[in-house]
């Protein structure tokens, strides 16, 4: 989540005139709480903003379904940048790969799109596309695996 100062200025200051002393926001991964002292319409407020929690059932599911056997035939192709998945070239372009397709070494697979920069990943080496890990133009992270490949 980016905000800039401008923007949180802004918030504050829709806080002040609304007369509210509270604010908060929540996704997947932030919760954003902005708060003003009883009878405070100016000056400092508190400002924190601190990852979401899952519930300790959801998260425990989400380790487990995470969970892959030892197999030493099963690889994973991982983002090697903070940025946006792209299947294909271009939105009117088929994806370079579709899952049971064989790829070999040095094949691109997907392109990850990281500060404008347009960085196409490829096959570190050859298998079939078992997964595809991403949605096209979902977020990834670092380290964040993009397909599962049965190595040949």
């Amino acid at each position: 989540m980016q905000i800039t100062l401008k923007q949180l200025k802004g918030l504050l200051k829709t806080l002040e005139e609304g007369g509210a002393t509270e604010f908060e926001y929540q996704d997947e991964k932030y919760r954003v709480r902005l708060a003003l002292a009883r009878g405070q319409l100016s000056g400092s407020p508190v400002v924190a903003a601190v990852p979401a929690l899952q519930p300790a059932s959801a998260r425990a599911l989400t380790e487990a379904a995470g969970a892959e056997p030892a197999d030493p035939s099963l690889a994973f192709v991982t983002s090697p940048f903070v940025g946006t998945f792209y299947r294909a070239a271009a939105p009117d372009s088929d994806p370079f790969v579709e899952v049971g397709a064989s790829v070999r070494a040095g094949q691109t697979l997907c392109i990850v799109e990281a500060m404008k920069l347009m960085n196409e990943i490829e096959a570190e080496f050859s298998g079939t596309i078992l997964e595809i890990l991403v949605e096209n133009g979902d977020s990834v992270e670092f380290g964040q695996k993009l397909f599962k490949i049965r190595k040949t």
